[in-house]
């Protein structure tokens, strides 16, 4: 299987066509296995304040890791936010409490052949 796969390999490479080329350019390329994002770049010099909050992958554009400040919202907006979420899935865990059947009947009803013996504990025949 691998002669097989080399003679393939080998014939694809062979002579100046389009596939050649192309196989030979990515094949030089990906083999290094870099990083997706470029070069990592050493500092040598201080870093700007707050740098951790800006993400910036080499390009032009850095972008902001946080989409808002947490500084332009009050602090009572926050911890009401904070209680509505807190309560809303106490009210699912009490529910569910609330809900159990399985903690109500803690054993699997038993089935008895003959229609659950029907005619045997009594019933009409």
């Amino acid at each position: 299987m691998t002669g097989r796969s080399s003679h393939v390999v080998s014939r694809i490479m062979d002579g100046n066509g389009v596939a050649s080329r192309s196989v030979a350019s990515s094949l030089r390329f990906r083999f290094g296995m870099g990083l997706p994002i470029g070069k990592h770049i050493v500092p040598d010099k201080p870093l700007p304040i707050n740098d951790e909050l800006v993400w910036d992958n080499g390009t032009a554009f850095p972008e902001p890791c946080i989409d808002r400040i947490a500084d332009t919202v009050g602090k009572y907006e926050t911890l009401a936010w904070l209680c509505g979420g807190l309560s809303f899935f106490t009210g699912l865990g009490l529910l569910a409490v609330w809900n159990d059947k399985a903690s109500k009947n803690p054993f699997a009803p038993k089935v008895y052949p003959y229609d659950n013996l029907r005619v045997e504990l009594g019933g009409e025949p």
